[in-house]
């Protein structure tokens, strides 16, 4: 049974504090953690206000912001500006970690919006010939049976540099390392180069997955300010100012969820605070591959503190697990050494199919149709969001959508949940304790090739947003 928040909550922590040994905001914190995960707090329960709390128990504000702060850092609750603190909803995973998954699971009645996917397309009739050729290669098969270097051979490295090289930006192969996709190109940066209990800094909104890696990890996330181009200066030299900073994570190009995109400016003025306060610096380059005529990456202008992360999974393949990272010559070591403890080497048959891909300009051309079908399902469906508040960019696989007042994007995802439809609201992007905006993400790279489903998803979507038939 569920407690009363305020009297019930005041009670299970004088006892937290008559008892046990410790800071007593640790006391406080694992008090209401274990109440949590029992269920007696239930989730989206609202806890008592700091200060109601603080005079209750006898304690210092502080006391009860620090026991807050530490069970938002264990992904417990959630704190918005203006509205309070409260215990997040749990089901069988994580709120977040079910929202990361990127196998379709939904049953066949579903229609899913939430997630930017690789659209299938020539890549599956390449891949066959492509292994029909292999298998005619012996030597090539004996080669592919055997451990490679860690970092990957010479080819695959250099099939790595050849892909994240755009504009001015010409990465060498010896500073390129093979991965099993992005995912574990950042784990593996985060395993090297940060250390349980260091803070990294992030777009308010960020990429899931570095949220999931982080707090397997032990490292805590601070989430910066952002306008439409992205992560703010300004933001982030205040939080350098008052907090120990390690690194900062973010996507300068096709910000995830917000698409927006870094100026070469401001990407210059985010680096010049970088190099003030000593800070690594990781960029996910995922989306970004899908804009042709992007900025230089953060690389291009801090080669010495600036990790780069991509992949083939928008563009060309996401179940080759291909993914590659550009890092500074003294990194290189301790990067490849989480690499080999991770999984030794990235899996040799994937990485000879995408280099001979890459070498080939297959890679390529299967980018430029992923661009093509983003492009025309887009015009598709763009006209149905007319009169409403929207965001996107001509390559990007979504748009991010401001749900009208006074509704609730997590109403709106329920009530076309109960329709069949999938979309993401921002709540999946959150960190920190600033309030969470009311956008949903709706995505139309959906494995279906049916026109008519993606039409009739975006077409219930805008009419829900629009409350046409309320």
């Amino acid at each position: 049974m569920a407690v009363k928040p305020i009297i019930d909550t005041v009670s299970l922590m004088k006892d937290a504090l008559n008892s046990g040994q410790g800071a007593k905001y640790k006391r406080l914190a694992g008090a209401m953690e274990v109440k949590i995960l029992e269920g007696v707090i239930e989730g989206g329960a609202k806890l008592p206000p700091h200060r109601t709390l603080a005079d209750r128990l006898g304690v210092t504000i502080g006391t009860v912001s620090r026991a807050y702060a530490e069970l938002e850092h264990m992904g417990l609750v959630m704190a918005r500006v203006g509205d309070g603190t409260f215990v997040r909803q749990r089901g069988p995973q994580h709120q977040r970690d079910s929202g990361f998954s990127n196998f379709i699971v939904e049953v066949p009645d579903q229609y899913d919006m939430s997630r930017n996917m690789h659209i299938s397309g020539a890549e599956t009739s390449l891949l066959g010939e492509s292994l029909m050729e292999l298998a005619r290669d012996t030597q090539s098969l004996r080669e592919l049976t055997l451990y490679t270097p860690e970092a990957g051979l010479e080819r695959y490295r250099q099939a790595g540099a050849t892909w994240l090289a755009h504009g001015n930006f010409n990465p060498q192969a010896d500073q390129v390392l093979c991965t099993n996709g992005g995912q574990h190109g950042l784990l593996c940066t985060l395993m090297a180069l940060m250390r349980a209990g260091d803070t990294i800094v992030t777009e308010h909104l960020t990429y899931p997955g570095l949220i999931t890696a982080a707090r397997m990890l032990g490292i805590k996330i601070l989430g910066a300010e952002m306008d439409e181009e992205g992560l703010t200066p300004a933001s982030l030299d205040e939080l350098c100012q008052y907090n120990r900073i390690s690194a900062i994570y973010c996507t300068p190009t096709l910000q995830n969820p917000t698409t927006g995109v870094l100026s070469p400016q401001r990407r210059a003025a985010i680096v010049e605070i970088c190099r003030r306060h000593n800070l690594l610096i990781i960029e996910d380059e995922a989306h970004a591959v899908l804009v042709e005529d992007r900025p230089p990456p953060m690389s291009f202008f801090a080669p010495e503190r600036s990790i780069l992360i991509s992949s083939l999974s928008k563009a060309v393949a996401a179940g080759l697990r291909v993914g590659f990272l550009h890092a500074p010559p003294m990194l290189i070591g301790r990067v490849t050494a989480a690499l080999r403890a991770s999984c030794w080497m990235a899996t040799p048959l994937a990485m000879e199919l995408a280099t001979k891909w890459i070498e080939a300009g297959i890679a390529e051309k299967l980018l430029r149709d992923q661009i093509g079908e983003i492009s025309r399902r887009k015009e598709l469906v763009q006209g149905l969001l007319e009169g409403l508040a929207y965001r996107t960019h001509p390559q990007s696989p979504h748009f991010w959508i401001e749900v009208p007042e006074p509704w609730r994007a997590s109403e709106i995802e329920s009530e076309l949940k109960l329709k069949s439809y999938r979309i993401t609201t921002a709540e999946a992007f959150a960190v920190g304790r600033a309030a969470v905006p009311q956008f949903v993400r709706a995505s139309v790279t959906n494995a279906s090739h049916n026109d008519q489903l993606l039409f009739e998803g975006f077409q219930t979507l805008a009419d829900t947003l629009r409350r046409d038939n309320c």
